[in-house]
């Protein structure tokens, strides 16, 4: 089904969560994704996943970003938390300065921010975490990955730290537009066809900047290239945001 939309942008980059230790990594790097969310070793993977998959991205020209999440390895860092915005600005650059520090050593410069699992979807509603991570966002004069017209965005509007809104082809939305929790029944589309209506309908909105493949997901590499087919039918190509900035 094609669908026509007018004054949508050209382009739209298409990211998945890597470094994490999940199986699909390479075949995602491998002309799928045009960005990278890398894990910092604190909710999941670790030196040797994290270094071999900034590695792949940079000889497949992936643009790399870093995904802090909170340091719980048993509950994959989905498990929410209550804490300060000090305390969430603190994980955040500890984690990330240890990802620069090996992006740096493979060549790579680190050039935004997402948060992971509970801490992603805290900030979007919680105004103390919100402000953690932008926060932290400032300190590192990277630009802040998020949920469009989410508290987040509003206070990174506010603070003057550019926002890439992101959507989600493969998971269920509240009417407010926040995520459905993933401890809720149907919160991830398994379905082909209903991750199509939904792409079509975030493509047509023209809110999200970027879209979001979970590399830990069994379908992730079906879900990229099902995402692909849809975004080339309606004339669309994948560039990561960063690479039309390099552009100029």
């Amino acid at each position: 089904m094609t669908i026509t939309i007018p004054d949508r942008p050209a382009t739209i980059d298409l990211n998945a969560d890597l470094g994490e230790g999940c199986p699909h990594d390479a075949e995602l790097l491998d002309g799928l994704v045009s960005s990278a969310s890398i894990c910092c070793g604190a909710h999941a993977g670790g030196p040797d996943v994290i270094c071999a998959t900034l590695a792949r991205a940079r000889d497949r020209g992936v643009i790399v970003g870093a995904h802090p999440g909170f340091p719980d390895r048993e509950h994959f860092g989905r498990r929410e938390q209550l804490i300060s915005a000090e305390a969430v600005s603190a994980l955040i650059l500890d984690q990330t300065a240890t990802l620069i520090d090996l992006a740096g050593e493979a060549g790579l410069a680190i050039r935004f921010l997402k948060p992971h699992g509970a801490l992603y979807n805290q900030a979007q509603r919680d105004e103390e975490i919100a402000r953690g991570v932008i926060a932290a966002a400032e300190t590192l004069g990277l630009p802040l990955l998020g949920l469009p017209d989410s508290i987040l965005h509003r206070l990174a509007s506010a603070r003057g730290v550019r926002y890439i809104p992101e959507g989600f082809p493969d998971r269920r939305y509240r009417d407010d537009g926040s995520l459905v929790p993933r401890s809720e029944p149907d919160a991830v589309l398994h379905d082909p066809r209903e991750m199509e209506v939904q792409l079509l309908a975030m493509i047509a909105s023209g809110r999200a900047a970027t879209l979001c493949i979970h590399g830990d997901d069994p379908r992730a590499v079906e879900n990229a290239r099902l995402v692909r087919r849809v975004l080339l039918a309606q004339a669309m190509v994948v560039r990561s945001f960063a690479a039309r900035e390099d552009a100029g």
